[in-house]
């Protein structure tokens, strides 16, 4: 008799909503001096910048590359750091498909494959941590260390809103319905200090939940997370890895980083006080600088120092904060 209720009320809401539609190509109104490549019939939009050893940068679940500008800034003075849309988000098509972390890493290394880039420092954010850990797991040759801030990688991290959204039916409505709204409760969720949440924040967030194929391709990503088999195999990752965690991470609390800090082998977990699930935003100049420590390995010569490399660092970071706030570097959609 369960059975037969689910059923029906997976085929009632599918009635009741319709179909969700994807958008596989090139969206419409993408901004002057965009960059793009095609990689297995996705338009990938991804944005490349500075000189020196290979940087990735991962959005998480419903954002984008903007929130990366400021640090992928900061970075380029030492690095050649790339940001990209992961399929499905940014200015990157929605077409219809897998939204796996695998899948999403398979896309992540074609673009560097066009982009001649063979070996990478990845740096992921929240959902895109998974994605990180599935491109490292696929091809650990080409990594060679690993950042992951506030890390969403967990079957246990999986909310019950998503969970039931794997069910056929249930879930077209789940996110017909819901996806595009209370949009501003869901940003104050992110942050710890809510003098974040501007108006200009939820107002970006609208925007791009608004772009054609945005509700099918965020769906698609939804039921993409299953972290179970993935998750068995991070002991396996032996490349140095940096975690970045707010102390008050309401959408991946702190313990699930004290959770990969032990699985991980070779891992550092640093805790920021006052901040939450956008350490990069909201502990700007801390995070970046920490960073950049981090992946000044792969750059320093015998003559220079830690102290060097965190200054230089720390000029670069004031700059590009002062210009994230001049064009208020929004976060888009701060779920996961």
């Amino acid at each position: 008799m369960t059975t037969m209720w689910g059923r029906w009320l997976a085929a009632s809401a599918v009635v009741m909503v319709g179909c969700l539609d994807f958008h596989a190509a090139a969206l419409p109104g993408a901004p002057a001096g965009a960059t793009f490549v095609e990689v297995e019939g996705v338009h990938v939009h991804y944005r490349d910048v500075g000189q020196g050893p290979t940087v990735v940068l991962i959005h998480g679940y419903s954002a984008s590359i903007d929130l990366w500008r400021p640090v992928q800034d900061a970075l380029a003075r030492r690095h050649r750091v790339i940001a990209l849309d992961l399929k499905g988000f940014g200015w990157t098509s929605r077409p219809a498909g897998d939204y796996s972390p695998k899948a999403q890493a398979a896309l992540v290394w074609g673009v560097l494959d066009q982009l001649g880039v063979n070996d990478v420092a990845l740096v992921g954010h929240s959902w895109g941590s998974s994605v990180a850990l599935a491109m490292i797991l696929d091809q650990p040759g080409r990594v060679r260390r690993l950042a992951l801030y506030a890390a969403y990688v967990f079957e246990a991290q999986v909310p019950s809103f998503l969970r039931w959204a794997r069910l056929g039916g249930v879930g077209e409505a789940l996110f017909a319905l819901y996806y595009r709204e209370r949009i501003e409760d869901r940003v104050v969720l992110a942050y710890h200090d809510p003098r974040f949440v501007t108006q200009a924040r939820v107002e970006h967030v609208e925007h791009e939940l608004g772009r054609p194929g945005a509700v099918a391709a965020a769906l698609a990503a939804a039921r993409g997370q299953r972290f179970r088999g993935q998750e068995q195999r991070y002991g396996e990752v032996r490349q140095p890895t940096l975690l970045l965690w707010g102390d008050d991470d309401l959408v991946t609390p702190l313990r699930h980083g004290q959770e990969l800090a032990r699985i991980l082998p070779d891992a550092r977990l640093n805790v920021y006080p006052a901040c939450g699930h956008i350490p990069m935003v909201e502990a700007f100049n801390p995070t970046t600088r920490d960073l950049a420590a981090f992946l000044a390995t792969d750059t320093s010569t015998a003559t220079e120092t830690a102290t060097e490399t965190a200054a230089e660092t720390e000029t670069a970071a004031e700059t590009a904060a002062e210009t994230a706030t001049e064009t208020d570097d929004r976060k888009p959609e701060p779920s996961r």
